[in-house]
């Protein structure tokens, strides 16, 4: 997969920003690797561009029970409405984002997933982020419940590296949608899984992508 570079869009408001997604193909989160316990599956997608400063990726989802209840940042966000991203440059370790439908995030970079280092605050301050429910708590809502959520990752956030642009970047990445609390638990991924059980920190499972110079 190769991510669009987009300089001549402004991207500095969130309304600047959603113009610039309409240029940038949605990709489906479809991929129930654990279909037979978990069969439900919300619908998924993303899109993403980078401005060489600052990578941009929004989700975006529909699904019947969505749920806020972690109220702080790297708190347990995949037990609400989560969206992920994983992210690896080098044979190092990877970085997980994971974002809670009301914004809440937990960085970390490991080298397993029971050795994480999280970020610092202010790393995590540095990563934007805008979700459409808002950043309110709040307890599970069963409808048709559609949002986004959207992330501005400026390249110092991969806080383990020396990543000074985007640009020409080569890592290997995947994307997930959790709710390992909600009434219908679910664990959906951008590319297969070939694991017993729902497990989103298995680095082979990664994809090449590249970053447009």
């Amino acid at each position: 997969m190769t991510t669009t570079r987009i300089d001549h869009i402004p991207a500095r408001t969130p309304e600047e920003i959603e113009s610039a997604f309409r240029y940038v193909e949605l990709r489906p989160v479809a991929c129930n690797n654990w279909a037979q316990e978990y069969p439900y599956a919300p619908k998924v997608g993303f899109r993403m561009f980078h401005t060489g400063e600052k990578l941009y990726l929004r989700f975006e989802v529909e699904e019947r029970y969505t749920q806020a209840l972690v109220a702080e940042d790297n708190g347990e966000v995949w037990t609400d409405s989560c969206v992920e991203f994983f992210l690896s440059l080098d044979d190092m370790g990877y970085y997980n984002f994971e974002t809670s439908c009301n914004g809440r995030l937990l960085l970390a970079f490991r080298k397993r997933k029971t050795e994480p280092t999280y970020a610092s605050p202010e790393v995590m301050r540095s990563v934007e982020r805008w979700p459409s429910l808002g950043g309110e708590c709040f307890a599970e809502r069963e409808g048709d419940n559609r949002w986004t959520m959207t992330l501005a990752v400026p390249a110092s956030a991969l806080f383990r590296h020396r990543l000074g642009s985007w640009c020409g970047v080569e890592a290997r990445m995947n994307l997930y949608k959790c709710g390992d609390k909600l009434t219908k638990p679910h664990f959906l991924s951008w590319k297969p899984i070939d694991a017993p059980a729902p497990d989103f920190h298995l680095p082979q499972y990664f994809r090449t992508v590249q970053f447009s110079k």
